[in-house]
């Protein structure tokens, strides 16, 4: 199979279509199981995205509840399409959640979190890379977002899936991955 961005964009929303909802929530809380493995729990501030149901993205609520459990700080946010910009804010209690044109659940207002205090961003992927590499949907916020985070920030993919050996189309502007987890195994690059 080629291994360019399209191709494989295509691909992995294939596989991920065929998911079932009970495996789409054990492979998610697997995840969540592997991600209490990795040193990245003496930080405050994490970022979790929240998944779009529709498509079938990993289930976040058990990092939710992980992140809640140890006391941390969750950042999630809202995304602007004209300027590909991403807005971050606390999630609290009061945060109001609702479904934007693109069925993304976003926070409907709250306390604003610059990008350079967010310590761990978990990432949302279709495919990634034995290097550290991902594809997403191509529309570039998360590349965005995290050139904005400070050079230390902790970043993880997660995915059903396993690596590729290598994506061929990276560009200079694409920020790879410090981790990638999947149900299966945890990937450090």
């Amino acid at each position: 199979m080629s291994t360019n961005k399209k191709e494989l964009r295509l691909h992995y929303k294939n596989l991920r279509a065929a998911i079932t909802l009970d495996d789409l929530e054990e492979k998610s809380l697997a995840i969540a199981n592997n991600l209490i493995q990795l040193p990245i729990w003496d930080k405050i501030y994490y970022h979790v995205f929240l998944p779009i149901g529709e498509q079938k993205e990993v289930n976040t609520e058990y990092i939710l509840h992980l992140l809640s459990g140890k006391d941390k700080e969750i950042v999630v946010s809202k995304s602007d399409f004209e300027t590909r910009g991403m807005t971050h804010f606390l999630l609290t209690d009061n945060t109001k959640i609702k479904k934007n044109e693109y069925n993304i659940p976003e926070p409907v207002n709250g306390l604003p979190v610059p990008s350079e205090t967010i310590e761990v961003v978990f990432v949302p992927l279709l495919a990634f890379d034995l290097l550290g590499n991902r594809v997403g949907y191509g529309k570039g916020f998360y590349d965005k977002f995290l050139s904005e985070c400070k050079p230390e920030t902790i970043k993880i993919g997660l995915s059903f899936f396993e690596a590729e050996n290598q994506i061929e189309d990276v560009f200079e502007s694409d920020v790879r991955l410090n981790y990638c987890v999947t149900p299966e195994k945890v990937y450090n690059f």
